[in-house]
């Protein structure tokens, strides 16, 4: 009997083993044909471009019985578009379409202060937004939100960053109560702390702290609020007009850097905005 019950854990294992192979971390599906095995293996590191759909930059995880499922289908039963649907369920990678220009993918020199700062505030897309609560249970407390942001279109940096929101959102109600907030973003946005291997909180891979008064962007400044922030996340135009959506932008009282060991820099105001980005 213990003989059979070994044989028959063995023979589990070995289905268990032809059914996936290791690759970087991922679980491969594999149907069992020997051709298809060694074609995963000439792609042992990368993922194939066609696992990749135009929806989003990383795709979650799911079983492999996504995989499976799609697989039992016959080709001709397959549109292309359900197929790289499937594909991009099993796998997460970033798009391969999604091209870093070189002045994005190299920071300054980290002793060039004033640059790093406007390249921080001008390359992130987002940041992190600390207000003082009106919240009942944390009233006066220090209450974070993600916001996305914009200093400008590409190709015009001004170092101010603009926001796109709504009076729905607590932070929104927030600042009408104590309209003075700090603004952080950090370098770990791009893929500069990753090549490097810093970890987000490592001195080398920048923050930036940007603190000053939250003001709603005038008539004379709607024009440019709206380039700026439609050029940098189209999807904004589409967000629903229910929810009274409008512009703000914060007038900068202190400049905070941290991009290197050895304590922050506390930028002063006409440096940063004679400083570049590019």
């Amino acid at each position: 009997m213990l003989l059979l019950h070994l044989i028959s854990v063995l023979t589990t294992l070995r289905c268990v083993g032809e059914s996936y192979t290791i690759r970087s971390a991922v679980s491969w599906a594999v149907a069992g044909d020997a051709a298809e095995e060694e074609e995963l293996d000439a792609h042992s590191d990368e993922a194939p471009a066609v696992l990749v759909d135009n929806i989003g930059i990383w795709k979650p995880a799911y079983p492999s019985s996504v995989y499976r499922d799609a697989s039992e289908k016959k080709p001709e039963q397959i549109s292309k578009s359900e197929d790289v649907s499937s594909a991009s369920r099993v796998f997460s990678y970033r798009m391969e379409e999604v091209n870093v220009p070189s002045s994005v993918a190299t920071p300054p020199p980290h002793e060039e202060t004033a640059r790093v700062a406007r390249y921080m505030a001008h390359h992130s897309d987002w940041g992190h937004l600390a207000t003082v609560s009106t919240q009942e249970q944390i009233k006066g407390l220090p209450f974070g939100n993600i916001f996305s942001v914009s200093d400008g279109p590409a190709d015009n940096s001004t170092g101010v960053p603009y926001f796109y929101v709504t009076p729905m959102d607590s932070t929104v109600t927030d600042l009408r109560s104590f309209p003075f907030a700090s603004l952080t973003f950090s370098e770990t946005e791009g893929d500069f702390c990753r090549k490097q291997v810093y970890d987000p909180e490592d001195p080398r891979c920048a923050r930036l702290t940007l603190t000053g008064k939250m003001v709603e962007v005038g008539p004379e400044e709607l024009d440019f609020a709206e380039e700026a922030m439609f050029s940098r996340h189209p999807v904004m135009k589409k967000w629903p007009p229910g929810h009274d959506w409008f512009f703000m932008k914060l007038v900068l009282q202190q400049v905070c850097l941290q991009d290197w060991v050895g304590g922050v820099s506390v930028i002063p105001l006409e440096e940063y905005f004679k400083a570049t980005p590019f």
